[in-house]
């Protein structure tokens, strides 16, 4: 009869014994206090903006509304990401869900495209057909706007860097500066009356916004496919591999990122006598450890003729 507090075979699974890597399946001690604070900040003051821009009849302060709503977005699927990566890993996920971040970054990215469209459709109707703006009502929501910007931005950057805080930073950064073509925008209208520097500096924030999110929608991108890292050359892994004494050739080799920051590498390595395996696996541990910084590592030896062990 099974004992009564036998531990669930999950937890026997994914626990890590001697010589096995020490990755972390879940991500443990990252504070949610700092994205609640700017989750809270970011909505408030976005209804604010949206509510003024459309009394004022500002783009620049409706685009920075809007992006303030995208930045709320982008923290609350932040704090979402965080809970769901604490979980360990179970029976149905074996590595646990610490790419739930990069995923939540990878909708943020997306999010900011199409705001970005919106943003450059409006100010080319604008250009075409300038409106009235109040110029003295933008220029000092946007300077609140870009007050309460700088503090959520210090905020999360107090956080541990992760992809997906890093992510809602990058968008909080972007939405600073569109508070700033909104500050810009306001005191031009207000003093001389252009019109049309609202829809221009809308568009030139958009540009600036589009640069600053491909680099996080490249990165979550390329951490959701398994692409190699960035700090890891492949094809060197492979020629150093090859070095080690013993080993004949290599094939089936993948590398890749477990979670941010911990790569992994599986593969199959002919080596010239199998009863030399266990020596010849502690050398190339040892090599991957320290010349590329790989501690997670499955391996399967074959002989020349194709025997595994």
């Amino acid at each position: 009869m099974p004992a009564q507090h036998a531990e669930p075979a999950s937890e026997h699974l994914h626990a890590h014994l001697d010589g096995d890597a020490r990755h972390a399946h879940v991500i443990e001690g990252r504070s949610q206090a700092a994205l609640s604070l700017a989750l809270g900040l970011t909505l408030l003051f976005a209804l604010i903006e949206a509510v003024t821009g459309f009394l004022s009849n500002s783009l620049a302060l409706i685009s920075d509304a809007g992006h303030m709503v995208t930045d709320a977005a982008a923290l609350g699927l932040a704090l979402l990401a965080q809970a769901i990566a604490r979980r360990p890993p179970s029976a149905r996920h074996s590595f646990g869900l610490v790419r739930a971040e990069a995923l939540a970054a990878f909708v943020n990215s997306l999010a900011m495209l199409l705001l970005v469209a919106w943003i450059a459709w409006e100010a080319v109707q604008r250009l075409l057909h300038p409106e009235p703006v109040q110029g003295g009502v933008v220029l000092v929501v946007a300077a609140i706007g870009a007050a309460i910007n700088l503090l959520v931005a210090w905020v999360l950057s107090r956080e541990e860097a992760s992809i997906n805080t890093r992510a809602a930073l990058v968008n909080v950064l972007g939405d600073l500066l569109g508070s700033v073509a909104a500050i810009a925008s306001g005191a031009i209208i207000y003093f001389t009356g252009w019109l049309r520097v609202d829809p221009i500096l809308s568009l030139f924030v958009a540009m600036l916004i589009l640069r600053s999110t491909s680099g996080i929608l490249r990165e979550s991108y390329h951490f959701l496919m398994e692409g190699v890292p960035a700090s890891i050359d492949y094809l060197e892994i492979g020629t150093h591999l090859k070095a080690v004494d013993g080993v004949l050739g290599v094939h089936d080799l993948h590398v890749w990122d477990m979670s941010p920051g911990h790569p992994a590498l599986i593969g199959h390595l002919e080596i010239a006598s199998l009863e030399r395996w266990p020596s010849v696996l502690e050398d190339v541990r040892a090599m991957l450890r320290e010349r590329h910084g790989i501690d997670h590592v499955t391996l399967q030896p074959e002989a020349a003729g194709g025997k595994s062990l």
